[in-house]
């Protein structure tokens, strides 16, 4: 069964059920670190974002441990009107790895980014940690970083206005999301709109990292070009995807053809996933979006060559939000769950 919890509209701003105007705590966990901030109604920032280094190997309850303390760091920071002066929160938003059960707040399953991050109960485990802390009994909305990527950009980025938006993240792996009129599809598996492990023409044999082959992350993924440009033979000095980006545009052919290679795997597969779902807009963020021409401009040209003449209207955009991207979409999420506590209030 779908789990889609949020609204279908932007969410408009209405007092708590302590008269306060709702203030969200909004967190984007990392796998080498995580940031979080005050959010408001209307998707501001209303203080800064603190962040600090993820303690990804050091199992769950560092984990927990860490941010819970990250967001009573955000609190007790304040608001930039109010600064030192601890905020009055509703509820908390969290980003994470993994394939996360929203309305249980549970990692159903993870990479090895994160030890033994698969089977955590995150909500039920930063609630009961912020209790302690004395911020009370709050709402805790968990999701998967990805969607709430594309829930930022889908509700203040660029996606803004569309009624469907397909979202690509292409960095150290690839992920997707869809938004449907708002709300992240979330499919009866709690991964719809995974794009990354999409077999994909041109990926044939080349190892991915969930252990099979053939899928768009083994030849797309900022690791996967620079592991592709070594067993081609480049320069074994060229230290990540980003140096072959660098060698490419200074006319080194094999880093051409990988980087290439990557981009037009990439337009493949999303002419198939559009020719399906038929978005307004497709968005990219991630790593590989901050690239230039050298990779967008073959992503681009297979797109168009593979896509039907109906679809040919659709355009393939980089993100606007950058990094606070997940911050406010997963603070959307938990200003959702505290107005929908709040209804259901006696």
């Amino acid at each position: 069964m779908s789990q889609d919890v949020l609204p279908s509209t932007p969410l408009a701003p209405s007092p708590s059920s302590s008269g306060r105007a709702p203030l969200v705590v909004g967190l984007d966990l990392g796998g080498t670190k995580m940031a979080a901030a005050l959010v408001d109604s209307g998707g501001t920032l209303q203080g800064p974002v603190s962040s600090c280094p993820t303690p990804a190997h050091e199992g769950p309850t560092a984990m927990l441990n860490a941010i819970s303390g990250l967001i009573a760091t955000v609190v007790e920071t304040g608001t930039h009107q109010e600064p030192g002066k601890a905020a009055a929160i509703t509820a908390v938003g969290i980003g994470t790895a993994g394939v996360v059960d929203v309305e249980r707040g549970t990692i159903l399953s993870a990479t090895d980014a994160i030890t033994g991050w698969a089977g955590t109960q995150v909500a039920t485990g930063v609630r009961e940690r912020l209790a302690a802390q004395g911020l009370g009994e709050l709402p805790i909305h968990v999701e998967n970083d990805v969607d709430a990527y594309a829930a930022g950009e889908a509700w203040l980025g660029a996606g803004t206005g569309a009624e469907v938006v397909l979202m690509v993240a292409v960095g150290t792996g690839v992920g997707g999301a869809l938004v449907l009129d708002g709300r992240t599809r979330r499919g009866a598996h709690h991964v719809a709109g995974e794009i990354g492990h999409v077999p994909v023409p041109g990926a044939q044999g080349e190892p991915c990292t969930c252990g099979r082959t053939g899928h768009l992350e083994g030849v797309t993924a900022g690791p996967q070009i620079h592991r592709r440009y070594l067993a081609k033979g480049g320069d074994p000095d060229v230290p990540d995807a980003r140096g072959v980006e660098e060698r490419a545009a200074a006319g080194d052919d094999i880093a051409a053809e990988v980087y290439r290679d990557s981009a037009a795997c990439l337009g493949r597969a999303l002419a198939g996933l559009v020719t399906v779902i038929d978005p307004d807009v497709v968005v990219v963020s991630g790593g590989l979006a901050r690239a230039g021409d050298l990779w967008w401009e073959p992503l681009r040209q297979t797109f168009a060559a593979e896509i039907i003449d109906p679809l040919a209207p659709i355009k393939i955009l980089p993100a606007t939000l950058g990094t606070t991207a997940p911050i406010v979409g997963a603070a959307r999420g938990a200003l959702a769950l505290a107005t929908s506590n709040d209804n259901h209030r006696p």
